[in-house]
């Protein structure tokens, strides 16, 4: 399985759905990376999506988004096939 990161906050509702639904698609293990304990880290995550409110989400090296994006991903069918290992 490829590997997902997700930068999130301790309380984010929308990254708790995110987590809730890759978990329901097999992911068993999301890095997550706590934006709100270590300010540098939201830093880094501006720099790598443009975006400043979490969740951003990573699948392999692909950007997904947030949890509007990864949901509307999976309606589309194309989550499954990108959590596949190349």
């Amino acid at each position: 399985m490829n590997s997902v990161v997700m930068y999130s906050t301790q309380v984010c509702p929308y990254c708790q759905m995110a987590e809730r639904l890759l978990k329901s698609r097999g992911v068993e293990h999301i890095e997550k990376i706590l934006v709100d304990r270590d300010p540098a880290r939201r830093e880094e995550m501006m720099e790598r999506t443009g975006r400043r409110t979490v969740p951003q989400v990573f699948i392999g090296d692909k950007h997904i988004g947030g949890y509007d994006d990864l949901a509307a991903l999976d309606r589309a069918g194309g989550l499954v096939p990108l959590l596949e290992p190349a």
